[in-house]
């Protein structure tokens, strides 16, 4: 879901998202839901299964809500470790992203 309005939260990924960047991660995001949220992966270097189902199951919640959820900046790492464990995000990235 596209943003709505410039008042999107935005969240800036860790450059390690592993095991224990996930419970910051879900935390961070429990904190902003029922916003719309504009997610930065541009600093991004791995990438870790848990903090993968974190924001997914993340995405499916604003979806439900009828929120935005989009990622504004990501990383090649990012991307090449989603294409990687086959989770397509293309749909949530930003129009300026996409390609």
């Amino acid at each position: 879901m596209a943003v709505k309005n410039a008042q999107a939260e935005t969240v800036k990924l860790a450059s390690v998202l592993d095991l224990n960047e996930a419970s910051n991660l879900h935390g961070q995001l429990s904190s902003l839901r029922g916003k719309d949220v504009s997610i930065d992966a541009s600093a991004v270097e791995r990438v870790g299964v848990q903090c993968v189902q974190v924001l997914m199951a993340a995405v499916n919640a604003w979806e439900k809500d009828q929120k935005s959820f989009v990622f504004n900046k990501v990383s090649d790492a990012f991307t090449k470790t989603m294409q990687l464990i086959g989770i397509n995000v293309d749909h949530l990235l930003a129009k300026e992203i996409r390609q």
